[in-house]
């Protein structure tokens, strides 16, 4: 053997990246590999903190000082040795960035390609590619410009012109909001009596005072009488000075005033109640200038073949993909070539069923993951190492094959495949796996098996031993106490959908991926009191926030701490009165070197507790701040459930982030360290204490190992029993068989979707056997 063709492998030893416990593993090269092991194990550690991002970061190393100064500043992964690496080319599970301008067109850049194609082809030809650009603005001007020529300066007259493809009433994005005025006040009192209805806005508060005081408003008056000048100046009038009460403050309109202090924020980081308001006072139309397609009206005059291009990405893309096939133009051949074999792409992942125009934001994860690998389908590159994270999210059984013989070909072609991965078809698959454990957290981070999937059977590892569980169909099922009626449904590709949603049981919406599942659910389920619905979108947090501030355990936790001590609620936050003046409650000092890795050392003053010392002296039965924060949830669970420390608050959020099954999780650790499946079950926790009879969860089982999986279905089944009403949106064969009732949407996906070809039980289901979810679930229950 050539010396050269010995590095088969690629070596890990001594990592300790988050839980890792010096961990060391051997990894074949261009082979697929999966790494398993319950949620929390590790997995995304081993393989993301440490393999792509070492990969990542000797790349980036390869540039000159200047690049590296634009690129990320990765540190070093905690490991003795990382040998054999390739490049790694990542495809998370990150959601894509939900800024109102970006649509699967920009993010894959098909967008740009159709530009370019209407702009070379298009009739009547109205300008470059910019030309039907919904982010270019059309704009003009002329002016006199100073020029210095042989020593004298010259003023000559310039002019210039861009020609945008921007709709200029929604600017680019498809809606105008407006505001529901009966949310903001009610016209039948006067301010005095309290008219305002906007969160803080009371009239003992500084905001009623200046209204009431501000000499523009008749504060005894009812607001259905104001003339046109005072309804002008409460919801519009810009900022004035004016002295209210002896004091010079500022007056503002209504609408004005909303949209600096709550609409400027993102709705992920407002609190829950101006939340709630925002979703009720502001309502979005479609533009009636561009009719939703945020394009003026010459980029949609030009056409070819008879569309113009808001035609164009407004189709199905299977569709699309058929009409640029028959496009027939020498002239732009190359470009109509790498089109297609995009839009073919789409096709072949099973995204065929999206438009260009769909929102970027809009995305499920799995939908957001497979976009992202659109652009490494049929490359040329091989000796290179792909790293999925769970690429079977969101995936119906029927289209996760189609997946598994993607992932095969990837390692065909001669690539190192890496697969962070629950379910069984994908492990199955492996050609090599690791499997990580035995428990999660701290009781994880180890490796419990390495060898091929007949092994992994054999073994008595948690994934071994749940390997070949299957669910079977409950022998009876709940009957339901009544049902959402849902008529005429045709959001998306929905087609006049009626379907009762029954009550008091757990009722299971499946279908293949596309097939108009969550149209029919977030989007046509009428928006009753008491529904709470827990969706995909993911939770942001700083390395500041973690488990307790996120689930609002700490305030209960810091008003103990100030009752028991007679001091303010403040000293008790890391973030507020009581941090460690030289870390500023970080734990951590942060030095910046540039281009090299940021150094981060233990804080000398608190030794990394994040508190300063005059706080740590107080305690709450026994502990001090930081040694609660430092608790499992578990534990805590105990230490607040009884004796001194008893503080009901608290113990009830820990009651539900430990049914969830997050009982290892440290109250204090940073959300940046959590998995994905771990930030979605403790989402789950925290919205499981909202008031409210019906529970809508869209995917609970991301994330969850096959032996979660049973722990989940306890809690659904507690919730019932409880006397919720539960509805889950799921592909999980295991959920499916343990639901008391199936709604199955299909047949296909996009257009080929939107009916409902299934109601009734389970049991039901299976003697049917028609749908494609009936044949996957009859296989999977063992009943063919």
């Amino acid at each position: 053997m050539h010396v050269a063709d010995s590095h088969d492998l690629i070596r890990v030893h001594g990592a300790r990246v988050n839980n890792l416990a010096d961990v060391s593993v051997e990894i074949p090269k261009r082979r697929l590999t999966v790494f398993t092991g319950v949620s929390g194990s590790g997995k995304s550690s081993l393989v993301f903190g440490t393999i792509a991002a070492e990969s990542q970061r000797m790349i980036n190393e390869t540039y000159s000082a200047f690049l590296q100064g634009f690129m990320p500043t990765l540190a070093r992964p905690d490991v003795d040795v990382l040998d054999g690496l390739t490049t790694a080319i990542i495809v998370d599970q990150e959601r894509m960035g939900a800024d109102p301008r970006s649509t699967v067109g920009t993010a894959t850049d098909a967008n740009a390609m159709l530009r370019i194609l209407f702009s070379r082809i298009g009739e009547p030809h109205i300008g470059s590619p910019q030309a039907f650009s919904f982010n270019v603005a059309s704009i003009s001007g002329a002016g006199a410009v100073t020029l210095e020529r042989g020593g004298m300066k010259v003023k000559e007259r310039r002019e210039f012109s861009v020609t945008g493809g921007m709709c200029p009433r929604c600017e680019g994005r498809g809606a105008v909001s407006d505001f529901d005025l009966t949310q903001l006040y009610d016209d039948s009192k006067s301010l005095r009596e309290g008219a305002l209805t906007i969160p803080g806005y009371t009239m003992d508060g500084w905001y009623g005072r200046i209204y009431m005081g501000s000499g523009f408003l008749d504060p005894d008056k009812p607001i259905r009488d104001y003339t046109k000048k005072e309804l002008f100046n409460l919801l519009h009038k810009e900022a004035t000075r004016v002295k209210v009460e002896g004091v010079n403050v500022t007056y503002e309109g209504l609408i004005p005033r909303i949209q600096k202090s709550m609409l400027s924020k993102d709705r992920e980081g407002m609190q829950p109640h101006i939340r709630a308001f925002v979703d009720r006072a502001i309502t979005f139309d479609t533009c009636p200038e561009c009719e939703g397609t945020r394009l003026n009206e010459g980029a949609r005059s030009s056409k070819i073949a008879g569309l113009n291009i808001a035609d164009a990405c407004r189709m199905q893309i299977s569709d699309l993909a058929e009409w640029v096939g028959g496009l027939d133009e020498p002239s732009v051949a190359p470009l109509l070539g790498k089109l297609r074999h995009t839009l073919d792409s789409f096709v072949e992942i099973g995204l065929g069923y999206l438009s260009l125009d769909r929102p970027a934001g809009t995305l499920s994860g799995g939908e957001a993951q497979r976009t992202k690998m659109i652009r490494h389908l049929g490359s040329s590159l091989t000796d290179v190492t792909y790293v999925f994270d769970e690429p079977t999210i969101g995936l119906h059984p029927h289209d996760i094959q189609r997946m598994n013989d993607l992932l095969l070909r990837l390692r065909d072609k001669g690539n190192t495949v890496l697969v962070v991965e629950h379910k069984p078809e994908t492990i199955g698959i492996a050609d090599h796996v690791v499997d990580l454990g035995p428990g999660a957290g701290s009781d994880g981070g180890a490796v419990c098996f390495e060898g091929d999937v007949a092994g992994l059977r054999a073994s008595d590892t948690v994934t071994g031993t749940h390997f070949d569980d299957r669910a079977s169909l409950k022998p009876q099922v709940r009957k339901a106490v009544g049902a959402l009626e849902i008529r005429g449904a045709n959001a998306n590709n929905l087609r006049d959908v009626d379907v009762d949603v029954p009550l008091g049981v757990l009722c299971v919406v499946t279908g293949v991926a596309g097939s108009g599942k969550s149209s029919l659910i977030h989007g046509s389920l009428p928006a009753e009191e008491g529904v709470v619905a827990i969706d995909q979108s993911g939770i942001r947090g700083s390395r500041r926030s973690n488990p307790a501030t996120y689930t609002g355990l700490l305030d209960p936790i810091r008003k103990a701490f100030a009752k028991a001590n007679g001091v303010k609620p403040g000293l008790f936050s890391a973030n507020s009165e009581g941090a460690c003046p030289t870390c500023n409650g970080a734990g951590v000092v942060y030095t910046d070197l540039g281009i090299m890795d940021t150094v981060a050392t233990t804080c000398e003053e608190c030794e990394g507790k994040r508190f300063n010392a005059e706080v740590l002296e107080y305690t709450f039965g026994g502990r001090d701040i930081s040694e609660v924060l430092d608790l499992s949830v578990a534990q805590a669970e105990e230490f607040f459930g009884t004796g001194e420390a008893r503080t009901p608050a608290a113990h009830k959020i820990l009651e539900r982030m430990d049914q969830v099954g997050l009982g290892y999780l440290r109250l204090g650790q940073p959300l940046t360290t959590l998995s994905g499946g771990e930030r979605q079950r403790l989402k789950l926790a925290t919205r499981m204490g909202d008031k409210g009879g019906v529970y809508i969860l869209d995917e609970p089982t991301t994330g969850l190992h096959l032996a979660d999986v049973r722990q989940l279905l306890g809690l659904l089944d507690r919730l019932v029993d409880s006397g919720k009403s539960v509805i889950v949106i799921e592909h999980h064969q295991a959920v499916m068989a343990h639901a008391d009732w199936i709604i199955d949407l299909g047949p296909g996906a996009g257009h080929d979707g939107g009916q409902v070809v299934f109601e009734g039980t389970p049991a039901d289901l299976v003697a049917a056997g028609e749908t494609l979810t009936a044949k996957h679930l009859a296989d999977y229950i063992g009943a063919r």
